[in-house]
């Protein structure tokens, strides 16, 4: 294992960063900092803080002691006493790249194109390779937006004109949701964050973009649980009387599977939290009317939107 003390102290990351890294949202670490002294970031003459990866992977054990069912206080006590006693603790294991750090050489839309040759040629470790090398050069909502989703919607083109097997449109799409299953699983869960269940109605199967928006949820600091394709709206709302989430969000691509979604508010309605109905989808962006007579809120029509106005509704 890699201790703590083997991460660079060089102060280069705000506060933004901070929060992407380690999935604690802004407000909470300015608290953390107020309240228990856990870090001590430099400040410009702005008066803006800057960290470091020790710092990033201090929070990062932080959030995990918390996990484990610590206080925040007694989990900076332990941390403060290893310390004392000249002891690093060892980083927590990650499948996240650092930040990126070289500038690309194309536009985005030639690393789209050589993920496209990668996938429809069934070359997984050029694919793997691939990935390393785009993390080192764009945040995650730029490689989510501007390669992987030009990439599959090409894909899907290929298949429909017959230039490539539904088999290989099956595996690139398989490809990309192990790859962003491990961001998700990656990131912290911070329990005492919004809670919000993700996912599609009963035989809709389009789930990446879902599950983009899951992992973008869930770097922003929010608890996020992906319940993934084909979910029966019925058995969600009984889920959501367990769980009690803050937020229900379901997408849908097609009319036929759009159709469940309509009671769903007024169900959720019937529950102690009442909580918010978000939807989105295909569908919805091509279909104004059937958004409008939706009850809901309509979340926007791309991932960009969609994290602005949770945000809005949430915070």
């Amino acid at each position: 294992m890699v201790s703590i003390a083997e991460f660079s102290n060089d102060p280069k990351y705000t506060i933004k960063v901070l929060s992407e890294r380690t999935g604690v949202r802004p407000v909470t670490l300015r608290a953390w900092e107020r309240r228990y002294d856990l870090l001590d970031p430099d400040r410009l003459d702005n008066n803006y803080r800057l960290y470091s990866e020790r710092d990033i992977e201090v929070v990062r054990w932080i959030t995990h002691r918390l996990d484990d069912g610590l206080s925040i206080s007694n989990a900076v006590r332990e941390y403060r006493g290893l310390r004392q006693e000249g002891i690093w603790p060892e980083a927590l294991p990650s499948v996240l790249a650092p930040e990126p750090s070289q500038a690309p050489q194309f536009p985005t839309s030639h690393y789209a194109d050589q993920l496209y040759t990668a996938l429809t040629s069934r070359k997984e470790a050029e694919a793997k390779k691939f990935i390393d090398t785009v993390q080192s050069m764009f945040d995650i909502q730029t490689i989510f937006l501007e390669i992987f989703y030009p990439c599959l919607v090409e894909i899907g083109e290929a298949w429909y004109r017959g230039e490539i097997r539904i088999a290989t449109e099956h595996y690139a799409s398989a490809f990309i949701r192990g790859v962003l299953m491990n961001l998700l699983q990656a990131f912290p869960i911070y329990s005492t964050a919004p809670t919000i269940l993700i996912g599609c109605p009963s035989d809709e199967f389009h789930e990446i973009a879902p599950l983009m928006l899951s992992v973008l949820l869930r770097r922003d600091g929010y608890q996020v649980e992906f319940l993934g394709a084909d979910l029966p709206v019925e058995d969600l709302i009984f889920y959501a009387e367990d769980i009690s989430p803050d937020m229900v969000i379901l997408s849908a691509s097609f009319e036929d599977t759009a159709r469940s979604l309509y009671r769903t508010q007024a169900k959720l309605d019937e529950l102690p939290g009442k909580p918010k109905f978000g939807f989105g989808g295909r569908y919805f962006n091509e279909n104004p009317a059937a958004k409008e007579k939706m009850d809901g809120i309509f979340l926007g029509a791309s991932l960009d939107e969609a994290i602005q106005n949770i945000h809005d509704i949430l915070d």
